[in-house]
């Protein structure tokens, strides 16, 4: 089957029906992952204003496609769908006909996986000069570890997170309460790494295959142990300096009833503001003293102990002592300054998405788009359906005739 010229008065990239806006407006990317760090890059890249083109497998053709909850990922916020078999040379076809007029590429396959399945850089290139492909795998493209499988634990582990980390109680390294590998480790980095190629690519340039390695981000998150440990060999870790619990006045204190402050009084002027209003001035000269830590810390314990956790925030928190609730997931989608900056978005279902038995409720909240730069969502944010296809769309545009399409769906080539 000849892969279709796009027609002349065919748009150069498709749009999605209610996208928010911002820098990224205009730019196209076509994301084959379903899970994982680079379904967290591209929920950025759609937040900041590109269409993301989610291409997922055809049911009941090979493997089933991972389904995440209605509420992963944001909801499939923005997004389109498509399914296209990549091992069917129509297929592939189909998939490069969308790829020629597209911007980025995101993947998350094993190393080597898009080369053999004729989507990889080159073959990219061929139909696209300009365009970005990024690669996001758990340790890279190359090197002993590069065929590995692993999850966020992992790539904390091998990136030095979880040594620098404060131990649990049988002293066994932590599990994470958050994927940070994937979000920031991976997600972020393969987000910055595409929108410096954007940049750098400018009008004319020609593309770049970015090879996003998860881990290789863990251990920047941990660089600054690390650059420690190179410049002066010295062992680095949990209680080894301010930032890492050796000195109380950065640590965890319990309330009397017992919920959990954060203190992170490094500056000196901090630290006396904090001990003058906690009773505890005889510590101000003292707060690098290694020898007098403990009495500090029980001293600090004591008082926090004496008044109910959100007494304490009242007065201390705004009064220059860098002191905060810890709070749970529950009291944070409540936080006045997190409702302030509209962090916690409402959001719907399409009214065009088919009942699921109840599994997505009329009305809901979701953490909306709160980085720096995003344009706000809706109010409420419609959330997509990812068993939706938009697939006669997104083909139609890049120059498939009804017929041609239709074709493709009888033989189960897209859905």
């Amino acid at each position: 089957m000849p892969r279709p010229t796009p027609t002349a008065d065919a748009p150069t990239a498709p749009r999605a029906p209610a996208g928010p806006g911002g820098p990224l407006d205009g730019i196209t990317v076509l994301d084959l992952s379903t899970v994982g760090p680079a379904a967290r890059c591209t929920r950025l890249l759609a937040d900041y204003g590109a269409t993301v083109v989610k291409v997922g497998a055809v049911p009941n053709r090979g493997a089933d496609p991972i389904r995440p909850p209605f509420y992963a990922y944001s909801g499939s916020r923005y997004l389109l769908h498509t399914a296209v078999d990549l091992k069917d040379p129509d297929g592939r076809r189909a998939f490069l006909a969308l790829a020629a007029t597209a911007d980025v590429v995101v993947e998350s396959f094993r190393p080597g996986v898009v080369d053999r399945l004729g989507i990889g850089f080159d073959d990219l290139a061929a139909v696209n000069p300009r365009l970005i492909l990024c690669s996001t795998t758990g340790y890279g493209q190359d090197g002993p570890r590069s065929a590995w499988a692993g999850h966020d634990i992992n790539y904390l582990a091998l990136g030095g997170y979880l040594a620098t980390t404060e131990a649990r109680a049988d002293g066994g390294p932590p599990v994470s309460g958050a994927t940070i590998a994937d979000a920031a480790g991976g997600g972020m980095q393969a987000a910055m790494a595409i929108m410096s190629a954007l940049i750098g690519r400018g009008q004319d340039g020609p593309g770049v295959h970015l090879d996003v390695s998860i881990a290789d981000g863990v251990l920047w998150l941990t660089s600054l142990a690390v650059d420690e440990y190179l410049a002066t060999g010295d062992p680095v870790g949990p209680g080894r300096n301010i930032l890492t619990g050796r000195y109380a006045c950065y640590d965890t204190y319990q309330a009397a009833d017992g919920g959990w402050l954060a203190v992170g009084a490094i500056e000196p002027k901090f630290f006396a503001n904090l001990c003058r209003l906690i009773g505890c001035e005889q510590w101000i000269a003292h707060q690098l003293d290694d020898e007098v830590q403990d009495k500090v810390r029980a001293d600090f314990r004591a008082a926090f102990a004496s008044r109910d956790r959100d007494r304490w925030v009242a007065e201390l928190a705004g009064a220059d002592t860098c002191v905060t609730p810890v709070q749970s997931v529950a009291e944070l989608v409540e936080d006045e300054q997190f409702r302030a900056r509209h962090a916690i978005v409402d959001a719907v279902p399409d009214p065009d998405r088919p009942d699921q038995d109840g599994e997505v409720p009329p009305r809901f909240r979701q953490v909306g788009p709160l980085l720096a730069g995003m344009e706000p969502a809706g109010d409420p944010v419609v959330v997509g359906d990812p068993g939706r296809s938009d697939t006669d769309l997104l083909l139609g545009r890049a120059g498939f005739t009804p017929e041609q399409i239709a074709g493709l769906r009888t033989r189960g080539v897209v859905a």
